[in-house]
């Protein structure tokens, strides 16, 4: 049985563009059914139009999962991207995804997901002629249903089900770590986090590689930087000297560099460019 999927209501963190400038954007997010949650994080799906208007530029800072992807022009199974992710968006276009729990994806790809960071491999190149059937069923989904994300989704929890690998409790570790480390902006350095995992280092560096594809160190450093985004957006952030402190910087200097080098632009520059709290 294949079950319903379920809108999910909270937002996402890691976007930097958090109102385009013009045309239409959507974005929703879908749970996935029991049978999959061990595996999988959730469905999602963008579609814009740009039409009459110029290109507009979304950002986001990636998370350490991998994704399964179907665009109007490109498929593949893309694994963690460890840099700002940049994509153009004119005309009229969708996505849709598949986002694996940290770890998820390494019981389907039996090999260690380092390999695929910073990649893309295509889905015929992993499925075979089961890859391009799903990216055509995606892709005639996203024309003619009008309630296209929960119908793709439905077709991708399909496909997943018919290659349900079996349960692996380091998956399930990996994933429970990366959760710890997102949920919790006081957990700064990979001693704790081996601490927390019972593991040394050398261990938890194994770990991270075979199932998320980055090490522990570019994942906290990912969500802290994920929280000063998120404090930037909502108006809430404290001085940055203070900030920089809160995530584990030794001094502002430091924490500027960072941030400037990932996002692209100071922290001051980038929140003067933010709309206002309420406008987004």
């Amino acid at each position: 049985m294949i079950g319903k999927t379920r809108q999910i209501e909270t937002e996402p963190r890691g976007i930097l563009v958090p109102r385009l400038k013009a045309g239409s954007f959507c974005h929703e997010r879908m749970a996935p059914s029991a049978a999959l949650a061990e595996w999988v994080e959730h469905y999602w799906f963008v579609g814009w139009d740009m039409q009459g208007h110029p290109p507009q530029q979304q950002e986001t800072l990636p998370h350490p999962n991998v994704h399964l992807v179907i665009e109007n022009d490109a498929d593949g199974v893309y694994g963690v991207h460890t840099a700002r992710y940049t994509k153009l968006l004119a005309g009229q276009g969708f996505a849709f995804g598949i986002k694996f729990r940290p770890g998820g994806f390494r019981p389907f790809f039996g090999r260690a997901v380092a390999e695929l960071s910073d990649r893309r491999v295509a889905l015929a190149q992993l499925f075979g002629a089961d890859g391009e059937q799903l990216t055509q069923q995606l892709r005639a989904c996203a024309t003619s249903a009008a309630a296209a994300p929960s119908a793709m989704a439905a077709l991708a929890q399909a496909f997943l089900l018919a290659r349900l690998p079996r349960a692996d409790e380091d998956a399930g570790r990996a994933a429970a770590l990366v959760a710890a480390v997102a949920g919790n902006p006081a957990l700064l350095t990979v001693d704790a986090l081996a601490g927390q995992a019972g593991l040394n280092k050398r261990a938890l560096q194994r770990l991270f590689q075979q199932y998320v594809g980055v090490g522990p160190k570019w994942v906290i450093k990912r969500y802290r930087m994920h929280e000063a985004v998120a404090q930037l957006q909502a108006g809430t952030a404290p001085a940055l000297a203070q900030l920089a402190l809160s995530l584990g910087y030794y001094d502002q200097a430091h924490f500027i560099k960072d941030f400037a080098a990932l996002v692209g632009q100071p922290p001051g520059e980038y929140l003067r460019q933010l709309p206002p709290p309420a406008a987004r």
